[in-house]
């Protein structure tokens, strides 16, 4: 989620230029002083108090369609709905569809992230054998459980290790290291929804962690809206409040309770209780620690693949790390299925 979605609607505010562009002097004076003035302001990257870009304020309206945010919001809506239709579609027609569904996320999301660092950090990160390691961690996860998986994920870095000798040693270590670190970010945490594809009950399973999580998202948005005054991690991201977070935990919670009950096979809605809140967590941390990624990044999307959304890397951003979590949580009351 977006670092606006879980507080009030953002009023007007001055966000500076890009570092290597000359930088417009404000209308009034400016104090460079604080934390404030040790953050590089990016053009493009949410202003601290949640404002919107210069150039995009009151007095030039707003088009119809679009949220405070400059987001499109008929254009989110649009694709939020053509994404679920083929998620629903996939997951409950024919399951190995689901998979490759995963598998091309985990690309493009690969290819995201190692574009914006390529962009921003000047860190090229080896994508060849980071695409297709990172959909054969995934499918090995399905066929051959958390065994395949880990196997996968070794044979992926050790591909990322020799694919980068074939050029200046300058950068290695930092260059692998971020192989690395894309390799279990996005294709190890997704796998954890195929080897939930896996079971027996595997399409409720992997349901129910996605409703979970998007309800999880959605109380976060709602209350926080509504009623959000006092800031989460004002720092990371300004937009999520303390009671969105709250939001968060009672419909996650409550959504966790249902589903346990009437979805999975000896689930009971106390554990249903137990689902939810690890959901809202780490949902609540997954979308903290992208934001951070992009802050230290100076974006505010990871990609514009999905209009009114951003890209593949903005969707996946809570889903990644409540991915584990959910699998973990429903192996412990519900066994492997």
């Amino acid at each position: 989620m977006n670092d606006s979605s879980w507080g009030p609607p953002p009023v007007a505010g001055y966000v500076g230029p890009p570092a290597d562009q000359p930088r417009a002097v404000p209308a009034g004076p400016v104090r460079e002083s604080g934390p404030a003035a040790q953050t590089r302001p990016m053009s493009n990257v949410p202003a601290p108090s949640g404002g919107e870009p210069e150039g995009r304020g009151e007095s030039e309206g707003r088009q119809p369609g679009k949220k405070r945010a400059g987001r499109n919001l008929r254009a989110a809506v649009g694709v939020g709905l053509g994404l679920g239709l083929v998620v629903l579609a996939t997951l409950f027609l024919y399951k190995p569809a689901f998979l490759a569904v995963i598998a091309v996320a985990v690309v493009v999301g690969s290819w995201e992230l190692s574009a914006r660092l390529a962009e921003r950090k000047g860190i090229h990160v080896p994508l060849p054998p980071l695409a297709v390691g990172g959909a054969a961690t995934v499918v090995a996860g399905y066929f051959g459980g958390p065994e395949g998986a880990w196997v996968a994920i070794a044979f992926t870095a050790l591909a990322i290790l020799l694919w980068r000798m074939v050029h200046p040693p300058e950068n290695y270590l930092r260059d692998v290291t971020a192989g690395v670190f894309t390799a279990f970010y996005v294709p190890f945490l997704a796998t954890f929804v195929a080897l939930m594809l896996a079971a027996d009950d595997g399409h409720w399973r992997v349901l129910t962690f996605l409703v979970l999580t998007v309800v999880s998202d959605t109380g976060a948005y709602a209350v926080g809206w509504r009623i959000g005054r006092r800031k989460l991690a004002p720092r990371i991201s300004p937009g999520k409040t303390r009671e969105g977070l709250a939001g968060a935990v009672v419909f996650a919670m409550a959504a966790g309770a249902l589903c346990m009950q009437f979805l999975i096979d000896g689930g009971t809605w106390w554990e249903g209780l137990i689902l939810g809140l690890g959901v809202a967590a780490s949902a609540t941390l997954g979308d903290l620690g992208e934001s951070m990624i992009k802050r230290d990044l100076g974006i505010k999307d990871m990609g514009t693949l999905l209009p009114g959304h951003g890209g593949i890397m903005d969707r996946l951003d809570s889903l990644l790390p409540t991915a584990p979590v959910v699998w973990l949580l429903l192996l412990a009351f519900a066994g492997a299925g």
